[in-house]
C-alpha cells in the first residue's frame, strides 16, 4: 500500500520552553509544586506547543467505529446492531461524547471503518474496509492491507485536525466486542495471561468474563507463531477502529499535536503506537484510569499518570473529554496567575 509512514520521526518538543515554563511556575504566587500535575501539564504543553503560553482551546475528537467478528463467540451482552445505532446517536447529538463535545466547543469527526450493516448517515465519513472484522478465534481479524488502510485513515483524521489548528486531539471508539479485541492485544503487548487483564467490558457477569478470557487465551495460543511484531498482532486481533486509533496517535505526534488518551481500549492503542514508534509517547497525555480491571496494568506499562479516576467505563472518548477542563485550567493558571513581583507578595526566603 504505502511506505511505513508510522516509522517516520515524530515532532520534537521545543525544549527551550520547558525551562521558560518551569521558571514561570517558580515565580507564581504559590508554593513550588503546590498545583501538582496541573503544573506538569502546563510545562509539558508549553514545550510541545512551542510557546510560553500554552492553550487547549481548539480541541478535535476523532471517533472511529467498526464491528468485530469475535462477537460470534458470545463475548458481549449487546448485539452488533448497536454499533451502527450508536453512530446515529453520535450524529444526532444524543451520546455522551456528543454532549461533551458540545459543552467543550470541540470539533468531532465520526468515521465508520466497517460496521456489519452498511450505513448511510450524513456527517459520518464512510471508509468501509469490510463488514466488520473476521472472527479471530479462527483466523486473523484483518488482512495486512486492511490494517494499513485503517492506520492510514487514523493518520488522515489527525492530520485534518492539525490542519484545522487543533491544540489537542482526542481519539474515541465504538464497536461491540472491542474490549475483547483490545484485551487480546493488551495480553500480547504485556505478555500476560488473559485472566490478569480481561474485565466485564459493557457489562458481562463473572461467568461471561471467564468465557471471554478463555476465548482470548485460545486465540493467543493458536496465533502465537505468527505474532512476531506489533503490526502482526494488530492485524490478528484488532478492530478497524483500534487500528484507526493507533494511526491517529502516530499521525498527531508526527504533526505536532498533543493527544489526550481515553480509557482501556484507547490505552491499548496508545501502547501499540508507542511500540511501533516510541517517539510518540511524549505527545500522549492520559485522561483517566477506568473501571476496567486491566487498565492499571496498561497505564503502568506506559509510565502514565492519569488525571482522573472516576470509575468510568463508557468509552467513546468520553473520559478524555471530561479531562479537558482540567487541562484548560492548568493553562489558565499558568498563564493568568500573578508572579510574586507582580502581586507584591514576598517570595520565600532565598
Amino acid at each position: 500500500m504505502t511506505t511505513a509512514w508510522w516509522l517516520a520521526p515524530c515532532a520534537q518538543a521545543h525544549t527551550q520552553f520547558t525551562a521558560v515554563a518551569q521558571e514561570r511556575q517558580r515565580q507564581l504566587t504559590k508554593p513550588a509544586g503546590s498545583l501538582g500535575q496541573l503544573e506538569a501539564i502546563a510545562v509539558r504543553l508549553a514545550a510541545l506547543q512551542g510557546t510560553p503560553s500554552p492553550k487547549v482551546a481548539n480541541v478535535h475528537i476523532g471517533l472511529f467505529a467498526g464491528d468485530h467478528g469475535i462477537v460470534a463467540e458470545g463475548v458481549s451482552p449487546y448485539p452488533q446492531a448497536v454499533t451502527g445505532q450508536m453512530l446515529r446517536n453520535f450524529i444526532n447529538g444524543g451520546a455522551a461524547i456528543s454532549v461533551l463535545a458540545r459543552s467543550l466547543g470541540a470539533q468531532m469527526a465520526v468515521v465508520d471503518l466497517g460496521t456489519v450493516v452498511p450505513l448511510d448517515l450524513p456527517g459520518v465519513r464512510q471508509v468501509r474496509l469490510g463488514a466488520g472484522t473476521r472472527n479471530f478465534a479462527h483466523e486473523p481479524a484483518m488482512t495486512p492491507e486492511q490494517c494499513e488502510q485503517a492506520l492510514h485513515v487514523g493518520r488522515e483524521t489527525a492530520q485534518a485536525a492539525a490542519a484545522a489548528g487543533a491544540q489537542l486531539f482526542i481519539g474515541g471508539e465504538m464497536g461491540i466486542g472491542n474490549t475483547t479485541a483490545a484485551s487480546a492485544l493488551g495480553c500480547w503487548l504485556l505478555g500476560c495471561a488473559p485472566a490478569e487483564l480481561v474485565g466485564p467490558g459493557t457489562g458481562l457477569d463473572p461467568q461471561g468474563v471467564a468465557h471471554k478470557a478463555n476465548v482470548i487465551e485460545a486465540a493467543l495460543e493458536a496465533h502465537a507463531p505468527q505474532l512476531q511484531a506489533p503490526l502482526a498482532a494488530l492485524a490478528c486481533f484488532g478492530g478497524f477502529e483500534i487500528a484507526g486509533l493507533v494511526g491517529s496517535y502516530l499521525g498527531a505526534a508526527q504533526a505536532g499535536v498533543p493527544c489526550l488518551v481515553d480509557g482501556f481500549i484507547c490505552s491499548v492503542a496508545a501502547l501499540l503506537a508507542v511500540r511501533l514508534n516510541p517517539g510518540c509517547l511524549p505527545w500522549l497525555f492520559f485522561a483517566h484510569q477506568s473501571a476496567e480491571p486491566g487498565h492499571a496494568r496498561l497505564l503502568e506499562a506506559l509510565n502514565a499518570q492519569p488525571l482522573l479516576a472516576l470509575g468510568l467505563r463508557l468509552g467513546e472518548g468520553s473520559g478524555a473529554a471530561l479531562a479537558v477542563p482540567l487541562m484548560r485550567l492548568a493553562c489558565e493558571l499558568h498563564n493568568g496567575m500573578a508572579t510574586f513581583a507582580e502581586a507584591a507578595v514576598a517570595d520565600r526566603a532565598q
